[in-house]
């Protein structure tokens, strides 16, 4: 019998960590909710629960945050894929977040590339929420930050050993003597982080959902991938789903599937055991079971489905 019901995670039961990275404590980032749903994540905190700990060559998060609260430069070295699931939100780049900037709308998707620094911040009036991919088991290990951004946290009393671990100074806790400061990369080390301008990112790594409705209306469309409209191999491949592009015949995954609807509601059916799933609701279908997928109400609908690969994950491909 299929275990799926415990591989579904819906909006509503999802929980978050506010202490999960180092600006926890930095005014403007302190009200940020981190979210681990498939996989370690790349949370600093012990405090950060994980609702399904299976190992599937990538990692599914999601950051919630309140209007006018940001997420602060850091960089990672395996994909970070971000779709918009509630709210606008700003995404911003470079060593202090100037080299340029857009604006993402509900259902947006963008492939940010690795080795420079990125931040986000919701601009919308209500509580928002991107959900998140990240590529590898480990998520390339972590997150680097901006030095600034570890300089502010220190001043507000949050410590990042050079183990990974936030240590908070606020409940009394020191960096342990076997362990030292995480070190702020140098001017030198700096060079290799670009600053890359708006049309190299926007134009390559960013589809829009009203794109993406239009080029699935008969078939899905392929959003990451070799061939896809975000050309990368990152360990996984995205497509869009819409009403007329759904699984409504029952296919058998070979690898990991995650769903993830965008907008709608979903009725799902593996091996038999039938649910629906709406925007913010993540399922993670195993290799071996048969599942379709199509939306179960009239209206708008939109899915994101997630397909590991055998690529490793690193750095952004460039074909």
């Amino acid at each position: 019998m299929s275990t799926i019901q415990q591989r579904i995670v819906r909006y509503g039961e999802l929980q978050p960590c506010k202490t999960a990275f180092i600006d926890a404590h930095t005014p403007g980032s302190d009200q940020k909710e981190n979210f681990t749903i498939i996989g370690g994540g790349v949370s600093e905190s012990p405090d950060q629960h994980v609702h399904i700990t299976d190992k599937i060559g990538f990692n599914i998060g999601a950051a919630g945050q309140p209007p006018k609260c940001r997420n602060s430069l850091h960089s990672h070295t395996t994909a970070e894929v971000f779709f918009v699931a509630k709210g606008r939100w700003r995404f911003f780049w470079g060593r202090y977040g100037t080299a340029g900037e857009f604006i993402a709308e509900e259902g947006d998707i963008f492939n940010i590339p690795t080795g420079i620094f990125r931040g986000f911040e919701n601009v919308g009036q209500d509580y928002g929420m991107i959900m998140s991919i990240l590529g590898g088991d480990d998520a390339g290990g972590g997150v680097t930050w901006a030095p600034q951004v570890i300089q502010d946290a220190q001043a507000h009393g949050l410590m990042l050993g050079d183990n990974g671990v936030l240590y908070d100074s606020k409940k009394g806790q020191e960096l342990p003597h076997n362990v030292r400061p995480m070190p702020v990369l140098t001017e030198e080390e700096l060079k290799n982080y670009p600053e890359v301008p708006v049309d190299a990112v926007v134009g390559k790594y960013v589809a829009r959902y009203w794109d993406l409705m239009a080029l699935a209306a008969d078939k899905p469309a392929l959003v990451i991938g070799e061939t896809g409209l975000i050309k990368d191999k990152p360990g996984f491949e995205v497509d869009f789903l819409t009403r007329g592009s759904s699984v409504t015949e029952a296919v058998k995954a070979d690898k990991p599937v995650v769903l993830m609807p965008a907008s709608g509601h979903w009725r799902i059916s593996v091996d038999g055991y039938e649910t629906v799933l709406s925007n913010g609701d993540t399922a993670l279908v195993m290799p071996g079971e048969a599942y379709s997928v199509a939306p179960s109400m009239t209206g708008q609908a939109g899915l994101y489905r997630i397909t590991a690969t055998d690529d490793p994950a690193g750095a952004t491909w460039v074909g």
